[in-house]
């Protein structure tokens, strides 16, 4: 039930940036270790980069934008891009923003970052916490907010992006930086390859991406194969007839066909998924009527799934559909319920060679702060580029929660009390969790493009 994206009105292209070529550079001793260099030269840069990206994340934090409206923060992006040397192209896919930096003979290695925020009033009470409103696609004016920590990844990209352009003499390749718009409306992706992303830039030989969650900082979570689920939202809109409360004889009521099957819902997972499967299904919304004495004319149900198997999927979907239908005939309505796609992910899958790849250059980096994780019931459209180019992807996990605070909570058995991504109270610890994201980029990034300087591999 993948869903396409409404015909939206793109903005006019922007100029692409170019950069004069990098000075001569220093080759890379061939008695380094090649899985090291990278990381073990950069480290005390990036403690000189830390305060300039603290200033840049809480910039991004206080104006998000939503989804496919992330003007501003692609226009950051692209600057800072074209100040280290990257040829930049804006305006992909709407306001996706691609930097390319060609540092000889080597593998191609993208980055990604999604840049878009939620439409979640903030409250966390950080004194650069965000008050911005916008109108989404309904036209609502919302509150807006990096609820998601969208704006941590977008620092850490522009911070790998400067590091790797400064250091070029300790790797070859070419870096791809990718500052995607949309993820979580599922359109940001799919909307770039749409407007030519695989035609105007080279195949990357791995695309790279990780997301901050609910966990200590300072720590790294990978995994080989499924580490997030896919996810399938969706609209039920059920239909009634409309009449005066104190006449409930002369009505057809919605309200209680949308409360009957929001229970009966709840059984799917419960009662038709083995228990060795696994499966979430969340009603997110029911909106009905307008005051209490008028029973109204229809209800609808927003659903959001989250799986793991393609069959369960597939059967979970297939059990929506018919138990809104039986009981929207169990109510007598005068007509089937209307089902609208909202958005569709695909599972993320990580490419078993390569994240053991990952894996291997993340336990040098960080040691016992580097650990195999389970899969998480989040949903991503980072896969879809992967995907689309026929590219092995890796995808992992950086802890954003104070340790101290992680730690007592996990003690306490209190983990799923923690405010969490999509809480108005989600934010991301600042310190360690901006210098390690960015250490695993460059360590992930470091594997393949360190790894060239040592084999010849081009």
């Amino acid at each position: 039930m993948m869903l396409s994206a409404e015909p939206r009105e793109r903005p006019a292209p922007l100029p692409v940036f170019q950069r004069p070529a990098a000075p001569a550079r220093t080759p890379l001793s061939l008695e380094e270790d090649p899985m090291d260099p990278l990381a073990k030269a950069l480290d005390s840069r990036l403690d000189a980069l830390l305060p300039e990206l603290e200033a840049v994340y809480k910039d991004l934090h206080s104006h998000p934008e939503l989804s496919m409206q992330e003007v501003r923060t692609a226009r950051l992006a692209a600057e800072h891009l074209a100040r280290h040397g990257f040829e930049v192209t804006p305006g992909v896919g709407g306001t996706g923003v691609v930097g390319l930096l060609r540092n000889g003979a080597g593998p191609t290695v993208m980055l990604r970052a999604d840049m878009d925020a939620l439409p979640v009033l903030e409250a966390t009470g950080l004194p650069y916490a965000s008050i911005a409103k916008a109108r989404n696609d309904d036209g609502v004016e919302v509150g807006v907010s990096h609820a998601c920590g969208h704006d941590l990844h977008v620092t850490w990209l522009m911070g790998a992006a400067q590091a790797l352009s400064e250091r070029r003499d300790l790797w070859k390749g070419t870096l791809l930086a990718v500052f995607q718009p949309g993820e979580e409306v599922a359109r940001g992706a799919q909307g770039m390859i749409d407007d030519g992303l695989m035609d105007r830039f080279p195949r990357p030989d791995v695309i790279l991406g990780q997301h901050v969650m609910v966990g200590a900082a300072g720590t790294v979570g990978h995994r080989s194969g499924t580490i997030l689920s896919a996810g399938d939202s969706l609209k039920v809109q059920l239909f009634g007839r409309g009449s005066h409360g104190s006449q409930p004889q002369t009505a057809i009521d919605p309200v209680v066909m949308a409360a009957s099957t929001v229970l009966r819902l709840q059984t799917i997972v419960s009662r038709e998924i083995g228990p060795l499967d696994s499966a979430v299904l969340t009603i997110g919304s029911l909106q009905a009527g307008t005051k209490e004495n008028i029973i109204p004319e229809d209800a609808t149900l927003k659903l959001n799934i989250r799986t793991y198997d393609e069959g369960v999927r597939e059967h979970i979907l297939s059990a929506v559909k018919r138990i809104c239908c039986a009981e929207s005939a169990a109510s007598n309505a005068p007509r089937e319920p209307l089902f609208t796609p909202l958005n569709s992910y695909p599972m993320t899958v990580n490419d078993a060679a390569a994240a053991a790849r990952v894996a291997k250059a993340f336990q040098t980096q960080f040691g016992e702060r580097a650990y195999e994780t389970a899969p998480a019931s989040a949903s991503e459209d980072f896969s879809v580029f992967g995907r689309a180019w026929k590219a092995p992807y890796v995808f992992w996990i950086v802890g954003g929660t104070g340790p101290q605070v992680y730690a007592r909570a996990k003690a306490e058995g209190q983990i799923n009390r923690l405010p969490s991504n999509h809480s108005s109270r989600y934010a991301p610890v600042l310190h360690p969790t901006l210098k390690t994201g960015l250490q695993a980029m460059l360590t992930a990034a470091g594997a393949w493009l360190c790894e060239a300087e040592s084999t010849g591999h081009a």
